[in-house]
């Protein structure tokens, strides 16, 4: 996806797209195992890659995670993150059928979710670049 200089060009963009998001497991439950965590990453990677994404960093704890992907302009936050919420909930639920026995219902994941857009410059260093752009009157 990336080129050397680590934007991704397509025919009618170049972009540099990251974004931080945090899931929480419903009800904060404390839930996930290292051996969870080994396969959320690689369901992550596989949804992403599937999306034209690309998962560059994921950790967590026992009742949440982190992700930092690496996205086109063209893939909104909600859909990526229904994908990730949706599929990773069924495919761990299907291998751990001790996450089945804590929810009453079908669910893994809080409905809520956490995105924040990170990388490049800052937002003070774009507001001063585009305040010295000249006007034309």
């Amino acid at each position: 996806m990336p080129s050397i200089d680590g934007f991704t060009r397509r025919p009618h963009s170049v972009s540099k797209l990251h974004a931080h998001y945090v899931f929480v497991v419903k009800y904060r439950r404390r839930v996930f195992t290292a051996a969870m965590m080994s396969d959320l990453r690689r369901i992550f990677e596989e949804i992403c890659a599937e999306e034209g994404s690309e998962l560059q960093q994921m950790d967590g704890e026992a009742d949440h995670v982190h992700l930092l992907v690496r996205h086109p302009p063209n893939l909104r936050h909600s859909d990526l993150v229904r994908r990730l919420k949706s599929v990773s909930s069924r495919r761990l639920r299907q291998t751990y059928p001790q996450l089945v026995r804590r929810f009453r219902k079908p669910v893994l994941w809080s409905p809520s979710y956490f995105v924040a857009s990170c990388g490049g410059a800052s937002i003070e260093i774009i507001r001063q670049s585009i305040e010295r752009q000249e006007t034309s009157r």
